[in-house]
């Protein structure tokens, strides 16, 4: 099935150019905004109007007019209403007829994308070589989402955890493991705790020694080169790093497997490449003896250009140089639609220039679609980002096991009388969920408070609530009286049932939305609203207490609301719990 807003569109859309001879008309269909308004409206024609210096109500006629000749079954009633919108009521037997469909088969609750493309993901990135911390949380769990609601839209999607493994730091571990091992042979941390306090103890020696900080950066050079020995110490900091990153991978339930591995050292004997390319193009200056590239839209605040350094001075390549051989990689060799870079804000500047360069160069073709999908910071109560009380970054895997337990408390508080094992799976659910859905449902550009009692209630907009929701529908229809009657929705006389049903409907719209402008927390406000609505519903009409046809329809429209908040919550990464 095609989205309702989609068809609508085309339809509106159609109607506009008849009517104008423009024939790429934006036909505007947003959902009503009141009740009053109908179920949709299309706000297109006021702005074509001006454009063409007509009276915009009488063109909302005109359009009308010609809808009304080739009139679907999905609509019931186009209206005129104020200086030229047009309001859109729906025909109740047409989305009776969708929503059995759906019913039937949930899948069919996300249609496919109108064109789908080969889109790539890169996000999580940890620098490797030490634990995973809160900073990882954002760019993780959006970019996972982002991919789940691309794949259920049809596209293939290609993820990339472009992690850094092949920079300075590991000069600096390499140049500190040689001292150590001349002192004492074989002292090779094996666990990760030890592998964050030997990366600590080399960054303070990195820090304060400007002999070692040298001997640190001819390290890299040395790595980059293919230096046997140094190689082999670096593989055995990586995969240290790796077991520790699969661990909170599979706690978070994100997708990334190995196999999605995009490490910077894979581009290694690319990078001479990009600098054979740009200098071709007539692109790279020297700036104090490094290999720069200055664009003239890129100037400081002293009117000085930019530099993008490509590379430094003593030989060794920055994220700019790899980034652009992976660009190269993605818009040449594989010839994706999109490259999504899901990374911090702080980057902006960063992508911008690396896009910027990637175009000039040739390096990125015309059809890649180069974007950052910026996320803010997770503050604490102090307004200042989220750390402990010492100042340390937290740790991600302290903060989930927090949350577990924090959960935990709760649900012993809540039912008491439930075994141990169960409480246990409960609280790793919701613990787990609380944490990821108090930042999906964040705007990601911004930053955002982090607050245990908020992300942990069962009211309001929080993961306990859907998942409360989702379990409740569940144990009506478990009900010895409900068995084998949810079959089919027969009616929606009742506003709460119309209402209801046409949200469902537009789960459809919303992973759309979310699939084109990359903002998860359109999703969660979605499904918020779709279980406030279930409960009002729920309220006011009845459901075990029905009689005959309608009890079966109530009980069939629940059932759909459970596989429409289950939907919506596997595209965030969050599981459901039957039981709570």
């Amino acid at each position: 099935m095609e989205p309702i807003k989609r068809i609508l569109n085309l339809q509106i859309k159609s109607a506009l150019s008849a009517i104008t001879g423009i024939a790429d008309c934006n036909a505007n269909v947003v959902t009503a905004s009141k009740l009053e308004f109908g179920d949709y409206q299309a706000n297109g024609v006021m702005a074509i109007a001006k454009q063409l210096k007509q009276n915009p109500r009488e063109m909302a006629e005109s359009v009308i007019a010609q809808l009304e000749q080739d009139k679907s079954d999905l609509v019931e009633s186009f209206e005129v209403a104020g200086p030229g919108f047009i309001n859109i009521r729906l025909n109740s037997k047409a989305m009776l007829s969708r929503a059995n469909t759906a019913l039937s088969n949930p899948d069919t609750l996300i249609s496919t994308a109108e064109n789908p493309q080969t889109i790539v993901v890169d996000y999580s990135s940890p620098n490797l070589a030490k634990e995973m911390h809160v900073g990882h949380l954002r760019g993780t769990i959006i970019g996972d989402s982002l991919v789940r609601v691309l794949l259920k839209n049809g596209n293939t999607v290609i993820r990339q955890n472009h992690v850094g493994d092949w920079g300075t730091q590991f000069g600096m571990l390499i140049a500190h493991l040689q001292e150590i091992q001349r002192q004492k042979a074989n002292q090779l941390p094996q666990e990760l705790s030890d592998l964050e306090e030997f990366y600590r103890s080399a960054k303070e020696r990195f820090d304060s020694d400007e002999e070692f900080a040298n001997t640190a950066r001819q390290s890299v050079v040395k790595l980059q080169s293919g230096d046997s020995e140094h190689n082999q110490v670096w593989e055995q900091f990586i995969e240290e790093s790796l077991a520790h990153c699969e661990t909170i991978y599979d706690k978070l339930n994100v997708t990334l497997t190995r196999a999605d591995l995009d490490a910077e050292s894979r581009y290694n004997d690319d990078l001479e490449n990009i600098v054979t390319i740009l200098k071709s193009k007539n692109l790279l200056s020297k700036s104090d003896g490094a290999t720069v590239v200055f664009l003239s839209e890129f100037v400081g605040k002293d009117g000085s250009l930019l530099p993008v350094i490509i590379q430094k001075s003593d030989g060794g390549y920055l994220y700019s140089t790899t980034d652009l051989a992976a660009i190269r990689l993605r818009s040449g060799e594989w010839n994706v639609d999109r490259s999504l870079y899901v990374v911090d804000v702080r980057q902006s500047l960063h992508f911008q220039q690396v896009f910027a360069v990637a175009k000039k160069a040739g390096i990125a073709s015309e059809r890649i679609s180069l974007e950052h999908i910026a996320y803010g910071t997770m503050m604490g109560n102090d307004g200042k980002p989220f750390k402990t009380r010492s100042g340390d970054i937290v740790k991600l895997v302290d903060l989930l096991n927090e949350s577990v337990r924090r959960a935990y408390d709760l649900v012993s508080e809540k039912n008491p009388d439930l075994d141990e094992s169960a409480r246990q799976h409960i609280a790793e659910k919701i613990g787990i969920a609380s944490v990821k859905y108090a930042d999906l449902s964040k705007n990601r550009t911004s930053d955002y408070v982090f607050d245990w009692s908020t992300m942990l209630s069962f009211e309001g907009n929080t993961a306990p609530y859907l998942m409360y929701a989702y379990a409740r529908i569940k144990s009506i229809l478990r009900k010895d009286e409900a068995q084998g009657l949810h079959t089919s929705i027969q009616s929606i006389s009742e506003p709460e049932e119309r209402l209801l049903l046409l949200k469902i409907l537009q789960l459809d719209e919303v992973v759309q939305a979310v699939a084109d402008e990359c903002f998860p927390n359109q999703l969660c406000s979605y499904l918020y609203e779709l279980a406030g609505l279930f409960m009002r519903f729920y309220e006011v009409c009845p459901i075990l207490k029905a009689n005959g046809t309608v009890k079966n329809s109530r009980l069939a429209l629940a059932a759909l609301t459970a596989d429409a908040l289950h939907v919506g919550l596997d595209l965030l990464g969050i599981e459901t719990l039957e039981k709570m």
